[in-house]
């Protein structure tokens, strides 16, 4: 249960940090929290595509989770836009 409130807290804070970074607002709380998580998933794939494993415990965490979550709105963006 506390790893499972710890990926929620981790996504809140990189899918609204992800939101507030990119042009324009974010998509709501629910939205970013799931982009956030999703963008863990994302960030770590790409994380360990280029070799680097960030430390830090959470906020190593925090900042995976918001790259990913980040090339997860400029994706979402894009295909919003199409």
């Amino acid at each position: 249960m506390v790893f499972f409130l710890y990926w929620i807290f981790v996504g809140l804070i990189a899918g609204w940090l992800a939101g507030q970074v990119m042009k324009g607002g974010g998509y709501g709380m629910l939205v970013d929290i799931i982009l956030g998580i999703l963008g863990g998933i994302v960030g770590g794939w790409v994380f360990g595509l280029l070799g680097i494993w960030p430390g830090g415990r959470i906020i190593g965490s925090i900042i995976v989770a918001f790259v990913g979550a980040v090339i997860l709105v400029g994706i979402t963006r894009l295909l919003k836009k199409a």
